[in-house]
């Protein structure tokens, strides 16, 4: 989940989105560019190439370096507002094709995590799921029950002895996923994985892992941050 934080004035906006890439650019083969077009299937069978173009998304929407302050004080140089990504509309794809190339073929009857940051990264693995024609449905853990409507506090699709995957957009300590795989436990689930889409590389991988529970990533800090990269 997104960490809440003050943002100091100055801090870095969302930068276009490159619409090809350069000669020499990895996504760029035998002299013809290489797109990652979500309206064309033939351009996504490469997931390093997709992978690539995810990477180039995230450093354009989401990625931050200056001072931010988070709510607990701590100081940080490096944000990440995934959301900006997952909710673009190449990035959303970019997003749902490779995390659910790391859930398929595991078993799974559901994915999903906590509110909000997971909520469009669990739609868009459920929307490639069908495209796939292996369906996985979505569920959202609410930070709280209401008091209205069902009482809830896992909503959506998660059956009684489901095997599920835990979802998130950005990791720090992992206590948002924890968060996330306590309610699914509660309700009955069965959680076989966290993947998040970029590790900071601050404890997370090191908390779930130590609570038994596998953890992969899409990106982590150092790959977001190292120069010199698409």
């Amino acid at each position: 989940m997104r960490p809440g934080i003050v943002r100091q004035p100055g801090a870095g906006r969302a930068r276009p989105v490159p619409a090809a890439e350069p000669p020499g650019h990895p996504l760029r083969a035998k002299g013809k560019a290489r797109l990652v077009n979500p309206v064309n299937p033939a351009a996504t069978t490469d997931l390093e190439a997709l992978r690539l173009r995810l990477k180039t998304i995230l450093r354009a929407q989401s990625v931050r370096t200056g001072e931010f302050t988070l709510v607990s004080g701590k100081k940080s140089d490096f944000y990440v507002d995934g959301k900006m990504t997952t909710l673009h509309p190449e990035g959303a794809y970019c997003v749902g094709r490779l995390v659910f190339e790391r859930l398929r073929g595991r078993g799974l009857q559901a994915q999903g995590g906590l509110t909000l940051g997971a909520d469009p990264m669990a739609a868009a693995v459920a929307a490639v799921s069908h495209l796939e024609g292996e369906p996985l449905p979505a569920f959202i853990v609410r930070k709280e029950v209401k008091g209205h409507g069902t009482s809830k506090r896992v909503e959506g699709h998660l059956p009684a002895g489901a095997r599920v995957a835990v979802v998130e957009d950005v990791t720090t300590t992992g206590g948002s996923a924890l968060q996330a795989v306590e309610a699914v436990r509660a309700a009955g689930g069965e959680v076989a994985l966290v993947v998040t889409l970029v590790d900071r590389q601050e404890g997370g991988a090191e908390n779930l892992r130590r609570a038994g529970i596998p953890f992969e990533a899409i990106f982590t800090r150092a790959e977001i941050l190292e120069t010199g990269a698409a």
